[in-house]
């Protein structure tokens, strides 16, 4: 059984003076370090930058147990993990492109209880020899972090479905430990709208959370909207917007790999240091690009949104979406880069003409988003027909390529319930179509093309409520 430990608020001070030279908390750290020592479940939404992961790891470092920390993309395991070794500090780390000594290596600091934290992503998690290990009956397990928890809701239907799996890891996980065990649930994110906060809770089965909420305004970012004419006035407006800026750091955001690799090659012809970053680079690339830009020596990197997540840099002067994101979230968490040092920072966003005729880039990309959502629920549908009402998730995935998406969206509109982490029950009736996909880039657009302050737009969609009248007085739309 594993007691909540009484450690003191001094105690707790020290350890953070130790590992990481901070005299203090930033609030609300301290608190929700109490919670998680005291075993409540929490949900947290602190803007980037704010020092979310000191919340979780500080209270694995003092407890005897394992921490498991369920993360979305292996460049934000690998840096925080990095950054836990380098202080000599029990972390391990387990994803698919892990070479087999080492994976070996850390399955067996888990069996001998050498570690205080595991990062590993959702299909890791559930994978059969990692499960095994994690359902020793002597292997203490204090807490499950979902980091980044704003994917379960992004991707958690149809481009990642193990996460809709998550919310019965610990009532299993329980079953296999002594009587009186308790282990902690905690999601983390930098943005979650009501019904997405909303969305989380009830997936992971958080009870009776603890909820901090901090608000995502930052007063430093300048928040800007440019229409372009054409493909090349993009580029243009691109170009003129780095020459302004010699010598600062920054990060332009695509949608896809190609434009990535392609924007790179047009400005490094142009004769700028930079490079394209994407999930289909090799970790030693990957690696190697961060390197350079958190190293100074490449001022700005082009990439999609596998660049950021977890990627600690304080002087980070601009952020160009050079393609607008689908989603709200996303672009908040990817603008949210800039300026964690507190100076003044610019967000700008490059969007098409908006009817479409001159510069169809955009409208094309949206127009393959919603055509995908449709076709994946349509097949979801087609394919319920076929499943059994009751089996094995990875028995259904083997037979059916789209099997696991399908359980997914059906969890998701109340028509499954999983019995444990891989056995699932349908439950009978239409399955209704989720429209949150759709809803959420109608948001995104009218962000796009409001009038009224931004950030009043962004605290408003995110249910931060202000006067009317309120004004940052630092958007593109304030300054006009």
């Amino acid at each position: 059984m594993n007691h909540p430990p009484t450690t003191s608020l001094n105690e707790i001070r020290a350890a953070l003076h130790k590992i990481w030279g901070y005299e203090d908390f930033r609030p609300p750290q301290g608190e929700i370090i109490h919670s998680l020592l005291a075993k409540k479940d929490a949900l947290i939404i602190m803007p980037t930058g704010g020092g979310k992961s000191i919340c979780f790891q500080l209270p694995a470092l003092l407890q005897t147990g394992l921490t498991l920390v369920v993360s979305p993309l292996i460049a934000l395991m690998e840096n925080q993990v990095q950054e836990l070794r380098q202080r000599n500090l029990p972390a391990g780390i387990l994803h698919g492109e892990l070479p087999s000594l080492m994976r070996r290596q850390t399955l067996q600091a888990i069996e001998r209880q050498k570690l205080r934290l595991l990062y590993l992503s959702p299909e890791t998690l559930l994978s059969e020899s990692v499960w095994e290990r994690l359902v020793n009956p002597q292997l203490v397990i204090n807490s499950l972090i979902l980091d980044e928890a704003h994917c379960l809701v992004q991707w958690g239907e149809t481009f990642r479905p193990a996460y809709r799996r998550l919310g019965v890891v610990r009532p299993t996980l329980l079953k296999s430990k002594p009587p009186g065990t308790k282990i902690a649930l905690a999601a983390f994110t930098a943005t979650a709208d009501p019904l997405a906060q909303k969305i989380i809770q009830e997936t992971l089965q958080l009870e009776e959370p603890d909820v901090f909420q901090l608000p995502v305004y930052r007063s430093n970012l300048n928040p800007s909207v440019r229409i372009v004419w054409t493909p090349r006035g993009r580029k243009q407006q691109l170009l003129k917007f780095i020459q302004n800026r010699p010598k600062q750091t920054g990060l332009v955001y695509v949608r896809t790999r190609r434009d990535s690799e392609d924007l790179a090659a047009w400005l490094h012809s142009m004769g700028y240091v930079t490079a394209s970053y994407h999930a289909g680079l090799g970790a030693e690339e990957r690696r190697s690009v961060e390197a350079k830009w958190l190293g100074g020596n490449m001022p700005f990197v082009i990439c999609t949104s596998a660049f950021g997540m977890g990627i600690n840099k304080s002087d980070v002067r601009w952020v160009v979406h050079f393609h607008a994101p689908l989603l709200l979230s996303e672009y908040l968490q990817e603008i949210g880069r800039a300026g964690r040092d507190g100076k003044p920072s610019d967000a700008l966003t490059l969007v098409s003409e908006p009817t479409g005729w001159l510069d169809p880039e955009d409208k094309q990309r949206q127009r393959f988003f919603e055509e995908r959502v449709r076709s994946q629920q349509i097949s979801a549908q087609q394919l319920v027909k076929k499943l059994p009402s009751q089996g094995e998730v990875n028995a259904v995935a083997r037979k059916f390529p789209d099997g696991a998406i399908a359980l997914a969206l059906l969890h998701s509109a109340g028509q499954l319930k999983w019995l444990d982490p891989f056995n699932y029950s349908i439950i009978p009736g239409r399955l209704n179509q989720s429209t949150k996909e759709l809803i959420a880039v109608v948001q995104m657009n009218r962000y796009i093309t409001t009038k009224q302050c931004r950030w009043q737009f962004l605290l408003n969609a995110f249910g931060f409520k202000l006067e009317p009248a309120w004004r940052c007085g630092h958007c593109d739309n304030c300054h006009r």
